[in-house]
């Protein structure tokens, strides 16, 4: 079969970006918006609606960058949480990643799709009627992406023993989950979730700005607080000698950022500082950013280790392997070692 011979293709779904690629790359060809612009006529407005308008507008629709802000369509995102909630739209997301951005032959490739921790077997059940019924794939394997997490972090440090167990923090833009893994299976009812991701950060971040910054065009203020966020941010040790570093040697430490205005197509430039290590410190002080939730990371992945049951406990404990996949809210090679500190 073809299928043995080319490469498996690889898609992650999530929220907000989707990860595509082919299995062998070292990283995603692609990674684009989850959303798709479709065009909604006035009168049609659910699911239903929109199933009976088949034919040509079938075919007119854009998805990742080019469906955002698309004049005269309207720009949905059919995954939350991780979890589909439009099939309809998710049918149409898929045929254009396979025959547009990846350019494959659906028939030619086997497909490993991602799915998120307690998806429901309902969801697997569709994920594979898509697959096998509209594209007809060959074979399909959907993976647990903390799971997949795991394998990954074997290419990133030298591993004497290949295992499937550790205890994997995947934070996303919505939430954060803490997920220990046993072996290859997840240990569900160990999960934990954190209500402080990436959008949290980038929030935070704002209201720093905002206090600081004038300069800023207010209806851009959140993507300017993102791209400072995914550009400049990093996780510190410590608080107070990071803030001293900032004080005694500015030039080095605080970093400029240029927009432009969307109106006047002016650029504007202003200075990042404490910010850069102050969003990401707020998974180690949450009462920041969410004054109900109080419990630093740290406590997080060390309750969720105690909860797991003995004999996966001796697996896991002694070499506390913690995985981090910060999307991409800082660059976290600092991460690590800091939640080590805390536990």
């Amino acid at each position: 079969a073809m299928a043995s011979r080319l490469p498996a293709c690889v898609v992650d779904c999530g929220t907000g970006y989707t990860k595509l690629g082919f299995a062998g790359n070292t990283e995603p060809q692609f990674i684009i918006p989850s959303c798709i612009a479709i065009k909604e006529s006035a009168k049609v407005g659910d699911q239903a609606q929109r199933r009976m308008m088949k034919g040509v507008d079938d075919l007119d629709f854009f998805i990742g960058d080019e469906a955002i802000d698309k004049p005269s369509y309207a720009t949905k995102w059919p995954i939350r949480h991780g979890i589909v909630e439009d099939w309809d739209l998710m049918e149409r997301f898929m045929e254009q990643i396979i025959f547009k951005y990846l350019r494959a032959e659906p028939e030619d490739h086997y497909f490993l799709l991602t799915e998120p921790p307690l998806n429901t077997p309902e969801n697997r059940e569709y994920t594979a009627e898509i697959m096998f019924e509209s594209f007809n794939v060959p074979g399909l394997y959907i993976a647990v992406q903390a799971v997949l997490a795991l394998a990954a972090s074997w290419t990133s440090r030298q591993v004497g023993e290949r295992t499937l167990t550790g205890t994997v923090i995947d934070s996303g833009d919505g939430v954060t989950h803490v997920i220990p893994v046993a072996e290859g299976y997840v240990i569900g009812s160990c999960i934990k979730h954190i209500p402080i991701a990436g959008r949290d950060i980038t929030y935070f971040t704002q209201q720093l700005l905002r206090d600081r910054e004038v300069g800023i065009p207010p209806e851009q203020s959140l993507e300017t607080a993102k791209a400072v966020k995914e550009r400049f941010s990093y996780v510190c040790p410590d608080l107070v000698k990071e803030f001293n570093k900032y004080d005694t040697d500015g030039s080095k430490w605080i970093k400029q950022y240029t927009g432009v205005n969307a109106i006047t197509k002016k650029e504007f430039t202003i200075d990042v500082g404490y910010e850069r290590f102050l969003g990401p410190e707020i998974f180690f002080h949450p009462e920041f950013a969410n004054p109900d939730f109080t419990q630093p990371i740290s406590e997080v992945v060390d309750e969720v280790i105690q909860n797991c049951p003995i004999d996966v406990r001796l697996l896991k404990i002694y070499e506390y392997k913690t995985i981090i996949a910060f999307n991409n809210h800082c660059q976290s090679n600092r991460t690590a070692q800091l939640l080590f500190q805390g536990i």
